[in-house]
């Protein structure tokens, strides 16, 4: 849920070289497969605490579109639970 952008996964599955070093792929809408398959960002610190996310604005995804240089329209697609 504190990362509701899934084609961030994208550079996750680059960065393991995934493709390469696993029979674990992504469909053109970032689900995996097989369906069994779970990825994320996990962050080890004894204060950590996961959290999930409100509704967002669209000041925000304008934003968050600029600085990943996209279009809006993109980024609502892959926000749209949180619009």
């Amino acid at each position: 849920p504190a990362c509701p952008d899934h084609s961030e996964k994208l550079k996750l599955f680059s960065l393991l070289d995934s493709d390469n070093l696993s029979q674990i792929k992504l469909t053109e809408n970032f689900a995996m497969t097989p369906a069994a398959s779970v990825s994320g960002w996990y962050f080890s610190h004894p204060e950590s605490k996961y959290f999930a996310i409100g509704k967002i604005d669209d000041d925000q995804v304008q934003d968050y579109a600029a600085r990943r240089e996209e279009s809006v329209d993109e980024n609502e697609r892959w926000l749209s639970p949180l619009l």
